[in-house]
């Protein structure tokens, strides 16, 4: 894996900016999900002239190649983050020091607008970066991929964890949480990435927010050239977590007696293994190029989950698969039951096994026509929309 030739250094801008920003992110440890969207938003702002982003802050960074985009800005990492392990999982242990992380990068914060003034922070938040105080006067929009879950939504599924991590919560959860909670106030504006995290800022910070599906890349994932078998293996895709209850879908495949792909990796993997059945395969995690191949050629994705938008489930559609999806969550805006993929209700596997009975068959055009709604240009547009709104000067004319 390719190191960023350095973690703090100056970034040049041609010419004066109009608008100068700030981004934010928990933590910088690998390209999923999160990280995408951080390297839509980067490229979309450096896709508009005059706007100069004059720092990437986070609370852990591993300084390893990410993106273009996001490797090309300044990065500024917590003092915590700078521990020798603090950017491999052990970070999740540093739970009751996340909100001290936020503070040492509020200050350098300041410390950077009183140097020369900036305009706007955005942050990317599934943790605890969203508590990054701005400037006085400074508007700090906030895309929400969820309010932290291991103290919110999937509280309990981490606390029943036996390791270091599920003592950790049973201790200083709930004093985090109320962290989290009163952190809400330093954002001027919650931008929400489906209509369940809507819903579940509400429920938490008892604030509005707006709704911006996340960017799916829509032009990479494509549907087979040839007319897709109808007997090819399930799938399943997902970092192997507790909330991700992909041993729903390891039983659903036991008892209908169909072969069962699993990709990702995670802490549950050993326990999963142990409950898979003879036509179960463990993958681990996979390229885009080769999980675009399984997309192609699979018959169906078992989505389990409640995703608080669940990009893999777009992806899939993208490449004219259809999906099995838990009837909540980010699901609900994603996946068209009848059309795309159907839905299960509950944790029964049966139930699961004749929502794949109902499944759609020959619908790699449905699929694709649904997954271009969450388009990169859909999102780009959407984005810069916003931040207009939250920062005028975007919407000047230079000169």
């Amino acid at each position: 894996m390719t190191t960023r030739s350095s973690s703090l250094r100056p970034f040049a801008s041609p010419g004066a900016p109009r608008a100068r920003i700030v981004l934010a992110h928990d933590w910088l440890v690998g390209m999923r999900g999160g990280e995408r969207v951080l390297d839509a938003i980067a490229r979309a702002l450096a896709g508009v002239p005059g706007v100069h982003v004059a720092g990437l802050f986070v609370m852990f960074d591993d300084t390893h190649s990410l993106s273009r985009s996001i490797d090309a800005l300044p990065h500024v990492c917590s003092t915590l983050g700078r521990l020798p392990w603090a950017s491999t999982r052990l970070r999740r242990w540093l739970l009751p020091l996340y909100p001290a992380a936020v503070a040492d990068l509020s200050r350098r914060l300041a410390r950077l607008h009183a140097r020369t003034p900036i305009d706007l922070v955005i942050s990317t938040s599934s943790a605890a970066i969203k508590g990054l105080l701005p400037p006085q006067g400074v508007p700090h929009l906030c895309y929400c991929h969820s309010p932290a879950r291991y103290v919110w939504s999937q509280r309990e599924n981490y606390s029943r964890d036996h390791s270091l991590r599920g003592l950790g919560l049973s201790m200083f959860g709930d004093r985090f949480r109320r962290w989290d909670a009163r952190s809400a106030a330093s954002v001027s504006e919650f931008i929400a990435n489906s209509s369940h995290t809507r819903d579940e800022i509400r429920r938490c910070y008892s604030r509005e927010s707006k709704i911006l599906f996340p960017p799916v890349r829509t032009e990479f994932f494509t549907p087979p050239a040839q007319t897709r078998t109808l007997d090819g293996p399930w799938l399943v895709a997902s970092a192997l977590e507790p909330y991700k209850r992909t041993e729903l879908a390891i039983e659903a495949a036991r008892r209908a007696n169909r072969e069962l792909l699993v990709v990702g990796d995670g802490s549950e993997r050993r326990r999963l293994e142990r409950l898979a059945g003879p036509h179960t395969r463990f993958l681990g995690r996979l390229g885009d190029e080769r999980l675009r191949e399984l997309f192609r050629s699979a018959s169906l994705l078992i989505f389990p989950q409640v995703e608080d938008f669940g990009i893999m489930a777009v992806e899939a559609q993208a490449a004219g698969l259809p999906v099995v999806a838990r009837r909540a969550g980010g699901a609900l805006d994603t996946v068209v039951d009848g059309v795309t993929g159907a839905f299960f209700d509950g944790d029964d596997p049966d139930a699961i096994v004749a929502a794949a009975g109902r499944c759609p068959k020959n619908c790699d055009r449905a699929c694709r026509e649904n997954a271009l709604r969450f388009s990169e240009e859909a999102f780009r547009a959407g984005l810069l929309s916003l931040v207009g709104e939250a920062c005028p000067k975007l919407l000047s004319r230079p000169g």
